[in-house]
């Protein structure tokens, strides 16, 4: 079978899209571009930054949301299991459909550094396990 419409017969120059001058060969028609999902540009080279920070605040400090840095953990099998159990028990007491797992280190890491006891618990711990 071949769908060439120069081969499909003499009516088949009716389903023959229309094309513009600036249509490239093969298109029926032009892509309609999206431009509101549009990210900002880096600055080109040559061109310096612009400064879009609130008049006042301070050129060390980030704007906005503050700059996050992935951490990863290897669990054994049984901890993880044992983990997405304690997630889904403490969901229930929330009320809410999930607690992910970013959530509770976050919480963990919070507490960690404002509570030099449990530092000093988790110092020992990890002294024991080596």
């Amino acid at each position: 079978m071949n769908l060439n419409p120069s081969h499909l017969g003499p009516g088949a120059e009716g389903f023959r899209a229309q094309m513009s001058a600036n249509t490239p060969a093969g298109d029926a028609t032009p892509t309609e571009r999206l431009t509101g999902f549009r990210q900002p540009h880096a600055p080109r080279m040559g061109n310096p930054p612009i400064d879009r920070r609130p008049s006042g605040q301070p050129a060390g400090e980030p704007r906005g949301r503050t700059q996050r840095t992935r951490r990863t953990v290897d669990l054994p099998a049984a901890t993880h299991r044992a983990l997405d159990i304690w997630q889904r028990d403490a969901a229930d007491r929330l009320g809410v459909a999930r607690v992910t797992g970013q959530e509770v280190l976050t919480a963990l890491i919070d507490q960690l550094l404002a509570d030099p006891k449990l530092g000093a618990q988790i110092v020992r711990a990890i002294s024991d396990r080596r």
